[in-house]
């Protein structure tokens, strides 16, 4: 009887110690939540159709601290520093594509990620 209590002492120190606090449970909760107040924006330049300026629309309370950008037509992603992360992308060619917008949101030193996607028409 000893050997099992002592077994499962051990086994509920190793679970509290390697378990998530308070704090870690809610920054993943937040970042779930904000994923539905994080909106991928978009517009066409006023002079040349191929030009599409992006944005991020965030309405949460956590911080955006980076965009990383990815426009569907194969170029390199792009990494963009700051609250809205915009940025203008120059498309080659016309047709549909998928872009992406990683976004990081950064609260007391923890940070999670949501990832809008939206298909865009280049004219």
């Amino acid at each position: 009887m000893k050997k099992i209590a002592t077994v499962l002492m051990f086994t509920m120190v190793f679970f509290m110690i390697n378990s998530c606090s308070k704090s870690d449970d809610a920054a993943i909760v937040d970042c779930f939540g904000d994923s539905i107040l994080t909106e991928l924006k978009h517009s066409p330049d006023g002079t040349n159709s191929k030009i599409i300026n992006y944005s991020i629309q965030y309405s949460g309370s956590n911080t955006v601290t980076s965009v990383k950008w990815t426009f569907g037509d194969g170029t390199p992603a792009q990494t963009i520093t700051g609250t809205t992360g915009a940025v203008s992308h120059t498309y080659s060619a016309t047709g549909t594509f998928e872009v992406k917008a990683d976004v990081t949101l950064s609260k007391d030193g923890g940070s999670c990620t949501v990832s809008p996607k939206k298909n865009v028409t280049v004219n």
